[in-house]
């Protein structure tokens, strides 16, 4: 059983492609990663695995749930630590764990 499937999925920035349709599965109990130079599009194909940002095109499914059509059903699945976490600086301590609350849609 696939716990990931991807098929052409590509995110566009403009006329930038940041991720160029691109397709994998991962079974379960696989252990999968992606390799690139700074750039290559890694981060923003985490970021629509994890239902952070929409594709541009493509399909992918992640336990089953559709990147485009169910995030939060995914978002409440999953873990995810990007690998430059920080807060806003700009922003007190609450306002940074309302915003991350935000993202997640976690009530108030």
């Amino acid at each position: 059983m696939n716990v990931i499937e991807v098929d052409n999925l590509t995110k566009k920035f403009g006329n930038f492609t940041a991720v160029d349709h691109i397709s994998f599965s991962v079974s379960k109990g696989e252990i999968f990663g992606f390799l690139g130079a700074n750039g290559a599009g890694k981060t923003t194909a985490m970021r629509m695995l994890c239902g952070l940002s929409k594709p541009t095109s493509g399909k992918g499914t992640v336990a089953g749930y559709d990147i485009a059509r169910e995030p939060e059903k995914i978002k409440s699945r999953i873990g995810y630590m990007s690998q430059k976490f920080s807060m806003y600086e700009d922003l007190k301590v609450w306002e940074n764990i309302r915003l991350f609350a935000g993202i997640y849609g976690i009530p108030e």
